[in-house]
């Protein structure tokens, strides 16, 4: 393309955090970040004589900081988010799978896309990995929803043929036939940020047969993801083991059907073996890391420990329903006390690039978004750091940007997100 003659560009002052090439947080106390037709192309630090002709957009005491990331999340689980009682696989027959059957229309399907869009946008969120429904329609609704407000949303069609609901199984051949064609429709389609995601429910949810459908349609589309469920709940592990006794362990099943590798995303991983571990490590598959859906449901406490120790590539997954917020900052803070509980520590830092880089890195996104890096899409989010009376309290304590990301991450919610922006476009204001 030729560049534009009359190029736009906006100016945004306030705090500014990114990280650099060794991974490490760099921050600005006043910063200027500028946008060119929806591309960052400069960031610096504010200077009242160099930049005084400029027009520029003041976030005074706020902090910029690339959109978040949700690895893993259900958009069909909006309206059931917060029900009781029960563990994963009780959850699934009790309230996801009824729930699940009315996205077969397709205006039910519109109507909660909605919702769950705007919910993304004002929790921070501009990227996200989506689990849809069976129903082909649940995913074109979501797809159609992305592409009018120009967001990155990873999404595909739930592939299951056993061991659920009739009215939610279909076939390897449906599955194929379906598949193929939302891929040929809406993947990487021209003038949006729309992608492709083959996504097995989880392996007790299919045939082998299905299985080998789903390698079918990573072979033929080379760019597309694979998306699914691993190693959540103990009982679930047990159910794995009587359905494929041949396999190993459970990672080994989806290993075996060619569904493991860079361009895989594995929710949870919570119960893995030292071998699993280890295999998850050599092939370069991705883990969802689920904190608040974990502790919800009773699941566990992810070893993140271990999965840093073996160089594994680790993003944040609100996973709602089963998780109980949209909001990646209560992630983080449900995230930092998973690792108390182990005797681990996550520190500010860290738990950003979680959000941001590391998700944009599970996805194999890192060269485009989640990061406020000159080229990249300008996807970021204002961050309040006093966004309600305790947190103003807490604020005067704060004598770093550090310590102010640290108060944010255990304190913050969606009160915190000023502005979230779409490609330099403001998408919600609070």
């Amino acid at each position: 393309m030729l560049p534009h003659l009359f190029a736009s560009t906006e100016h945004y002052r306030a705090s500014l955090i990114y990280f650099e090439k060794d991974l490490k947080l760099k921050t600005i106390n006043d910063g200027l970040l500028s946008v060119t037709d929806g591309k960052f192309s400069n960031i610096e630090t504010f200077d009242s004589r160099k930049h005084s002709k400029l027009s520029i957009t003041h976030f005074k005491g706020k902090i910029i900081s690339a959109g978040f990331i949700d690895t893993h999340i259900h958009y069909p689980q909006t309206e059931m988010i917060a029900s009781y009682g029960e563990q994963l696989l009780e959850w699934l027959k009790s309230y996801t799978f009824p729930t699940e059957r009315l996205f077969q229309d397709p205006k039910h399907a519109s109507r909660v896309s909605k919702i769950f869009v705007k919910e993304l946008l004002r929790n921070g969120t501009t990227t996200a990995l989506v689990f849809a429904t069976v129903h082909p329609e649940s995913v074109k609704a979501l797809f159609m929803e992305a592409e009018h407000l120009g967001m990155r949303i990873i999404a595909g069609k739930v592939l299951m043929d056993r061991n659920a609901p009739e009215y939610l199984l279909d076939s390897p051949e449906r599955a194929l036939q379906e598949s193929s064609r939302l891929i040929k429709d809406w993947h990487q389609k021209p003038g949006t940020r729309i992608e492709y995601a083959v996504t097995p429910r989880f392996a007790p949810t299919s045939t082998e047969s299905q299985l080998e459908t789903a390698k079918t349609l990573l072979i033929q589309h080379q760019t597309v993801r694979l998306h699914t469920h691993l190693s959540e709940n103990k009982d679930e592990l047990a159910w794995v083991r009587s359905l494929y006794p041949k396999r190993k362990n459970y990672f080994d099943v989806y290993q075996h059907y060619g569904l493991t590798g860079p361009r895989s995303i594995f929710a949870h991983s919570i119960h893995l073996s030292p071998d699993e571990w280890d295999e998850v490590s050599k092939t370069d598959s991705r883990i969802a890391f689920c904190p608040a859906s974990n502790l919800f449901l009773g699941s566990g406490l992810f070893d993140y420990k271990t999965a840093k120790q073996k160089n594994i590539k680790v993003g944040i997954g609100s996973d709602v329903g089963a998780g109980t917020t949209f909001s990646i900052l209560q992630n983080l803070n449900e995230a930092y006390k998973i690792q108390q509980l182990q005797n681990q520590k996550l520190g500010p830092a860290e738990a950003f690039y979680l959000a941001t880089l590391g998700g944009a890195t599970v996805l194999g996104l890192e060269n485009r978004v989640g990061n406020l890096k000159i080229g990249n899409e300008a996807d970021f989010v204002v961050l309040d750091p006093e966004a309600t009376p305790i947190m103003k309290v807490r604020a005067k304590n704060s004598t770093t940007l550090e310590d102010k990301l640290f108060a944010l991450m255990m304190l913050g919610d969606d009160r915190s997100i000023t502005s979230t922006f779409l490609l330099g476009k403001q998408s919600f204001k609070r």
